[in-house]
């Protein structure tokens, strides 16, 4: 499984676009700065066909520490989650059906 960085994203979308470099980093950087004041102010952020973004809230609990078996109270603790929409799912699934899976 390859990982894409921000830059080769960006570098993509310029060539694609035909736009400038530092124009479309730009406006990639506001777009992820945006999801996180969102995500950090509990609002849900919903991309049609693409998904879901929200966040959740995991309760406060008592864990063991396997090594000393010593009890640890673990701090309620924020998450997001994210469910896939109906595009991404598809090709997901043509993926797998197509035998491309690393």
């Amino acid at each position: 499984m390859a990982t894409v960085t921000k830059k080769e994203l960006i570098d993509r979308i310029a060539d694609t676009t035909q736009a400038k470099r530092v124009v479309v980093k730009r406006i990639v950087q506001s777009f992820l700065d945006e999801v996180v004041n969102e995500l950090a102010n509990d609002n849900r952020l919903e991309f049609r066909d693409f998904g879901v973004f929200e966040t959740r809230t995991r309760a406060a609990r008592e864990a063991q520490n396997p090594r000393t078996l010593e009890k640890v109270n673990v701090p309620p603790k924020r998450t997001v989650k994210f469910k896939m929409g109906r595009l991404l799912k598809e090709k997901l699934t043509m993926s797998v059906a197509a035998g491309n899976i690393k």
